[in-house]
């Protein structure tokens, strides 16, 4: 066991230890607000989030309370900003899991599907909020409570505005007072709650709304009649759906407009992208100005804090901090577990290759490496979105690159009589074949696959990894066969006991690293995450959609981890060279692309694929996940030697992490 191994261990533990304690502290703002986990049950299943109670606030001082919820995907932690800024100046606020999300589950009639778990979501929140005697109420006994969330959780607040009106008919009582949502117009809510924005406008009721209408949201907002593809530029208040809600002919962005119903509201309209709103000081500084005039009347214990004096982004640099922490606690605590006995059966012995010299040679494999990086990003939107001439370009030139290798493969063997050259066609005829079947028929469907968004990325690392392995083998067939290169040298160790050996390292160390996440999270409510990319905790429930996913994303990390192996295991790659060569062979394409995207939304005001648009936002969690696994291949293998402790690893961490951050459907 190396000194230098337990060194970076012992400095990865005080990082995370830092990092998460210091994050609570700003999440508590210096201990001003008590942050807790809660649970409560509903007719509709279980909802969770985290509670910021202001001290002093009780029975005797109650005070304005709101509800935020997060978007389709999300979770609660995604309002950390809202949360914090708003508890900060003194309001009780409740960061919502929605159903199906998070520590939130629906029971069987509120599963399954899109239409079920953000409706009814914050208005169950605000029943909730509305019961505790710390929630203030004016002399009639209506809820001074205010609502507010980002794209599903915008369309689930103005859902729960509605169905308070609705209620109010029945009962006197108006149960919400305002409400700010973010990211989202009334497209949804009109299609499947026939909320329109003429009926959300009657059903007002004299509350203080708001919307924050991204410039350059990636789904809503869109001009009327504007074509197809919603990544482009829009101005909301221009838009017939603008004007009906502030109930003008002409409006303007930033400015308060009085309504029929004796109500204000007011549109803000930032230079941002639809995720960027729940990561900006800018969209934050509009809630908390929101909200300041909204409770007006209600002021008493709220405290005068400019709303651009924020600290929420120190929360989220120390998590970030935190995460450093435990990928490097993730890397040394498998090298440290490899020393020892039986866990030590999963080395093999450690060969490095002489890297490419001639000029024709190391051109053709520059000109080969830049494809391998380019190919993800080249057929991104046949892979994920589906985009039919994308995919069909890319069935065409798998079944090109398939012949080739096997004519190439069966011209090896008849010359050289070299059965690896055979060995070499198979895999290209197995890699060939089966991104054929998966090209051209539908996976990820039924009921058995209960993730929506973990479906589609699953069949795009499902692709990837078939491309790779085709590449691979016909770079072996046509250039590395004849150079005595061997399965061993791609890190491709046959033997059963180093791979239960590399299996076992691999579960205890994601189980450890998981064990310290959940103690942080129950010490200092804190997690490991920079804006969507977060590993974070998760109950039991979700397990089993774990299990049903990991196949497929092991499928992937094998066949990655040997074609960094092949490519950075190389006299030349031994240092930082070999890492970013890693990281750039996993994350290189998908990033490129998305420069490629925003860069010409941003500068022209229409998206290279205007249709691209969840697409694009995933792809922003995925750049750093693939970029990290490539680099724990890396340094996984120089200590093993072989590739299945860090494709068993990626594997495991990679997939709880994708599950734990998304929409489960629990049937």
């Amino acid at each position: 066991m190396k000194k230098r191994t337990v060194v970076v261990l012992a400095a990865a533990l005080v990082l995370i230890l830092l990092g998460s304690f210091l994050a609570g502290n700003f999440n508590s703002s210096g201990s001003a607000v008590s942050v807790s986990r809660i649970r409560f049950e509903t007719v509709r299943g279980t909802l969770s989030g985290l509670l910021y109670m202001p001290k002093g606030v009780d029975a005797q001082n109650p005070r304005p309370a709101i509800s935020v919820t997060h978007g389709y995907l999300n979770s609660a932690e995604m309002q950390d900003a809202n949360a914090i800024e708003l508890s900060r100046r003194g309001y009780v606020v409740l960061a919502l899991d929605m159903y199906d999300h998070g520590h939130s589950a629906g029971n069987k009639d509120n599963t399954g599907g899109f239409g079920n778990f953000w409706p009814r979501a914050q208005y169950d929140a605000v029943q909730y909020l509305y019961e505790q005697p710390y929630v203030l109420k004016d002399e009639n006994g209506n809820g001074i409570i205010g609502v507010t969330g980002h794209s599903m959780g915008g369309f689930s607040s103005a859902a729960a505005m509605y169905y308070d009106e609705l209620d109010f008919a029945e009962t006197g009582i108006r149960k919400i007072y305002c409400g700010l949502t973010e990211g989202a117009d009334y497209q949804w809510t009109g299609l499947f709650l026939g909320l329109t924005p003429e009926v959300a406008v009657e059903n007002g009721g004299g509350r203080t709304q708001g919307k924050v209408a991204a410039q350059y949201d990636e789904f809503f907002f869109n001009a009327d009649n504007a074509p197809a593809g919603t990544v482009r530029k829009m101005d909301f208040v221009s838009t017939s759906v603008g004007k009906t809600f502030l109930e003008q002919e002409a409006p303007q962005a930033g400015v308060w407009y009085d309504t029929t119903d004796g109500g204000k509201r007011i549109v803000y309209e930032p230079a941002e992208t639809h995720p960027w709103n729940h990561f900006s000081k800018k969209t934050t500084a509009s809630a908390v100005e929101f909200y300041t005039t909204a409770f007006a009347d209600y002021s008493n214990g709220i405290k005068a804090i400019d709303p651009t004096n924020q600290i929420w982004q120190w929360k989220e640099l120390c998590e970030c901090v935190a995460l450093v922490g435990f990928i490097l606690f993730i890397i040394s605590l498998a090298l440290i577990l490899s020393d020892l006995p039986f866990f030590s059966k999963s080395r093999t012995e450690l060969k490095v290759l002489p890297s490419v010299t001639g000029g024709a040679m190391k051109a053709v494999t520059c000109i080969i490496l830049v494809l391998a990086i380019l190919l993800p990003g080249l057929f991104f939107v046949g892979m994920y979105d589906g985009d039919a001439a994308n995919k069909n370009l890319l069935f065409w030139c798998e079944l090109v690159v398939t012949v080739l290798a096997l004519v190439l493969a069966c011209m090896g063997y008849m010359k050289n009589r070299d059965k690896r050259y055979l060995v070499g066609g198979c895999f290209a005829l197995v890699a060939g074949a089966g991104l054929a079947v998966v090209l051209k028929s539908s996976l990820y469907t039924g009921a058995y696959w209960v993730a929506p968004v973990v479906n589609s990325v699953g069949y795009w690392t499902l692709c990837c990894a078939l491309i790779a392995l085709l590449v691979m083998s016909t770079v072996y067939v046509a250039f590395k066969a004849q150079n005595g290169v061997k399965l061993a040298d791609y890190g491709v160790a046959l033997n059963p006991v180093v791979i239960l050996a590399s299996l076992c390292t691999a579960v205890v160390t994601v189980a450890v690293g998981y064990a310290v996440l959940f103690l942080m999270d129950a010490l200092f409510k804190a997690d490991f995450r920079i804006w969507t990319f977060a590993f974070k905790t998760f109950d039991a429930n979700i397990v089993p959609a774990i299990l049903k996913y990991l196949p497929t994303f092991l499928m992937f990390y094998i066949i990655s981890t040997a074609s960094i192996t092949i490519n950075t295991n190389t006299e030349k790659m031994q240092g930082v060279w070999g890492y970013l060569l890693a990281a750039c062979l996993n994350a290189g394409g998908i990033f490129l692309w998305l420069i490629y995207q925003y860069g010409t939304l941003f500068s022209t005001g229409v998206g290279a694929f205007p249709g691209s648009a969840l697409s694009g936002i995933v792809l922003v969690a995925m750049v750093p996940t693939l970029a990290i696994a490539g680099c724990i291949s890396r340094a996984l293998y120089k200590k093993t030697g072989n590739i299945w402790t860090g494709a068993f690893v990626n594997g495991l961490l990679m997939t709880i992490m994708t599950v734990a951050n998304t929409t489960v459907y629990f049937r």
